[in-house]
């Protein structure tokens, strides 16, 4: 249950005297022993913890039921809820969602309720990993006061936290971390010599700390580890080079998961870019899918809806390219199929865009559902076998072919309703001119008539 890391916080609160030799301080690793003590140490989440803030301030009073705190790896999550435990003398007990089981669960539950005086605070790390049993089954103990549940998330809560559970506890989003933020602290873990690595005497420039911070993409846990690396592995009194980065450079990974957060903020982002005529951000939203390793016939997919969805008879080539683009990346494979996914989504990105066929649809489905619907006029309907012919089904139909311009005069709705309106970009403006023309010249065939 309880981390070994951070006993100090933990359970019955043994001194550092106490520690087994195997979590002594100096041995734990360089991120656990400059975690923050007090919220005034988190850093880089000013828009939760800056003075007046609502989080400071149930904390101050000690009078905050459960939080959730959601966010990326390395953002303070864990920080923040062991920084509480810390500041209202609460009772800590630590467990991560994937390895605990509902027994466990039970266990702790039922030595809370054994300990009302402790004011339990139950920390969940990876909470969106419980299933809705195991959520469930805090329902009654949170709603009592039994234990203060902190729970930490990389995924949104909406999506992965109970609704019950939601709506009981305080919602809080943690930002990735500035690069600024990140090469201040890792300053810091550089010349501590009490809980960083001042002892070892390492020097490096303040140039080399930020483009470590930069690979750390907002990941302070990151940051801080790679740099106990690098300075584990130099002489005592040495200095840290351009060198020592490049191994980190070249296994630098893409914060990108299929199926969480990430993959869906992203081809939003990407979808957005297209959308919005942007093709240099457009083209770097696929980078990024294509570096944290996306499906690529997810990334088709999403440029074949997009020729309808937001190009649409603006340009009529975009349909036709995309779905040509999706074949090509079927049969290509990665990596030659970027190059494809790059022309395709240039081609939408720097096209005309019109969303008239989605409006135009749109405008029908409701009008189908909120008005009557109407009968198919009788010249409309089908005319084939002879039951059909015996009830004059088709008669009075005029072969639009007869007629100039195909325009016979003819009415092919009960009521006329007005669904498609064309919008005046790239190709769709000769589609509205060649409307108009066809308009008056009903006109005139009807009136002739």
């Amino acid at each position: 249950m309880s981390a070994p890391d951070q006993p100090e916080l933990f359970a019955d609160g043994a001194p550092a005297a106490e520690w087994p030799a195997a979590v002594r301080p100096a041995l734990r690793p360089l991120a656990a022993r400059l975690r923050p003590r007090r919220l005034a140490e988190v850093v880089g989440q000013d828009h939760l913890l800056q003075p007046g803030s609502l989080l400071p301030r149930l904390v101050a009073q000690n009078r905050f039921g459960s939080l959730l705190f959601y966010g990326p790896p390395g953002t303070g999550k864990t920080s923040l809820a062991e920084a509480i435990a810390a500041e209202t003398g609460s009772r800590f007990v630590r467990i991560n969602a994937v390895m605990s089981n509902v027994a466990e669960l039970r266990e702790i539950l039922a030595a809370a309720r054994r300990r009302p005086e402790a004011a339990t605070i139950l920390f969940i790390d990876e909470l969106h990993r419980f299933n809705k049993s195991q959520q469930d089954l805090l329902l009654p103990d949170v709603e009592e006061g039994t234990v203060r549940l902190i729970g930490a998330t990389t995924h949104n809560p909406g999506f992965y936290v109970n609704p019950p559970l939601l709506s009981r506890s305080h919602l809080f989003r943690l930002e990735p971390l500035s690069a600024a933020t990140i090469a201040a602290v890792l300053r810091r873990a550089m010349t501590d010599a009490e809980r960083g690595l001042g002892g070892r005497r390492v020097s490096a420039e303040d140039g080399l700390l930020a483009d470590l911070a930069v690979l750390s993409d907002g990941d302070l846990r990151r940051a801080l580890n790679s740099l106990e690396v690098i300075v584990l592995g130099l002489p005592e009194g040495g200095t840290m080079t351009a060198a020592d980065l490049e191994v980190f450079a070249r296994e630098r990974r893409i914060r990108y998961d299929a199926d969480e957060d990430e993959h869906y903020d992203t081809i939003s982002a990407f979808i957005k870019s297209c959308r919005g005529s942007d093709p240099d951000a457009a083209m770097y939203w696929l980078a990024k899918m294509l570096e944290g390793g996306e499906d690529p016939r997810f990334i088709a997919r999403r440029l074949v809806i997009l020729a309808s969805e937001d190009v649409g008879l603006a340009d009529p080539q975009a349909l036709p390219l995309t779905v040509a683009a999706h074949h090509a990346v079927d049969f290509i494979g990665l990596p030659e199929a970027e190059l494809t996914l790059a022309h395709a989504t240039l081609y939408i990105a720097t096209a005309p865009k019109s969303n008239s066929a989605t409006l135009a649809l749109g405008e029908a489905h409701r009008v189908i559902k909120e008005e009557p619907v109407q009968r198919i006029p009788l010249a409309l309907r089908s005319k084939s076998g002879q039951a059909n012919k015996r009830m004059g089904q088709g008669q009075g139909y005029d072969y639009s072919h007869d007629f100039p311009e195909n325009i016979s005069g003819q009415d092919y709705l009960e009521r006329p309703v007005t669904l498609y309106v064309p919008k005046t970009a790239g190709w769709e403006t000769k589609i509205a001119d060649r409307l108009a023309r066809w308009k008056e010249l009903k006109a005139r065939v009807r009136a002739g008539a």
